[in-house]
């Protein structure tokens, strides 16, 4: 049996590594402990923030600059097409009539300018308003055929060549305006007697599909 002296020793003894194993936790979670978060606002300076942000609305945006997507299976003839079934959805006529189709001119001050666009719009228009039935008259046939050393030839742009009679009730125009993104397009078909319109679309043709078409934007030459 533990005398009382022995029992005490234990009790001490005990006691201190009690006390030597809670002073040593209690070490290692200081040492350990996180430090409190500061508030991230005041790492900021809200003011140089508000400074760029102000000049960034104040910088110019230039307009000049292209969209122009890696890859597109836009083409010219895509916007043709929309372009008829706008003239055709605003047609206020009779399917039967005849249709002269004109090159497309540059919107300045003559109305005479014209270019490898404006000529090639009037050629697609031939095609997409002929397939939606609409009678198309080419007025630049002549009443014969040339034959000559370079090939045979029925056009011309020789007016004492052409038909001097009343072949078409209406005719295929408009007008070009060089945007920043594309060439806007202006079409309307015209009553040559009221000179009423009774159809119109407008579309505006990116600079991209017109590169990817090798489309030239000058003025076409006069001969």
């Amino acid at each position: 049996m533990m005398s009382k002296l022995t029992h005490r020793a234990f009790l001490i003894a005990t006691t201190g590594v009690l006390f030597s194993t809670l002073s040593a936790c209690s070490t290692v979670n200081d040492s350990t402990a996180v430090e409190p978060v500061q508030s991230t606002t005041s790492q900021y300076d809200l003011t140089h923030m508000l400074q760029q942000a102000q000049a960034s609305n104040a910088e110019p945006i230039d307009n000049g600059a292209q969209f122009t997507p890696n890859k597109h299976h836009k083409t010219l003839v895509n916007y043709v097409e929309q372009m008829a079934l706008d003239l055709v959805d605003t047609m206020q006529t009779e399917l039967d009539v005849s249709i002269a189709v004109t090159s497309f001119v540059d919107l300045d001050a003559s109305l005479n300018n014209s270019s490898q666009l404006g000529n090639q719009l009037s050629e697609s228009f031939i095609h997409q308003l002929q397939k939606f039935g609409y009678g198309i008259v080419d007025f630049k046939t002549t009443d014969h055929i040339a034959m000559t050393a370079r090939g045979d030839f029925v056009f011309s742009r020789d007016i004492e060549q052409l038909a001097d009679k009343h072949i078409a009730s209406h005719v295929l125009s408009g007008t070009l305006i060089y945007r920043s993104n594309g060439v806007e397009v202006n079409a309307r078909i015209i009553d040559i007697n009221s000179k009423r319109v009774i159809a119109s679309s407008n579309k505006t043709l990116p600079y991209y599909v017109l590169n990817n078409a090798d489309i030239h934007l000058q003025r076409a030459s006069i001969n």
